[in-house]
């Protein structure tokens, strides 16, 4: 029997200073993570980092970036667990912000 996919995502991808690596991803494991799957509608949550070159096409043109992207999917009982008052309490990475180049999107599954 297989699970059903999930009908929420929220993915969070990010690259982070080098500098601030280690502090980062020190703050993501120990505090961000838990609090953020401590939310209501949050179901699970996974942390990835990149393996390798991202190939990027544009305007029919292909290069690679070798930026290291960590990424965040996290399951969701639907968008509205990201308006709950504990989800808005712990979001951001307020302490990061100038160190940081991230994308927050939740997907729908069709």
């Amino acid at each position: 029997m297989t699970a059903e996919l999930p009908h929420y995502l929220l993915i969070v991808s990010a690259e982070i200073d080098p500098a601030a690596e280690a502090a980062w991803n020190q703050w993501y494991d120990e505090v961000h993570l838990p609090e953020a799957l401590a939310c209501p509608g949050v179901l699970r949550g996974n942390r990835y980092v990149s393996a390798g070159a991202a190939s990027l096409t544009k305007d029919g043109g292909k290069t690679t970036a070798s930026a290291k992207t960590y990424m965040a999917v996290y399951e969701l009982s639907g968008p509205e667990a990201l308006e709950t008052p504990e989800f808005m309490e712990m979001r951001g990475w307020y302490q990061f912000t100038d160190k940081i180049t991230a994308r927050t999107q939740v997907f729908q599954r069709l």
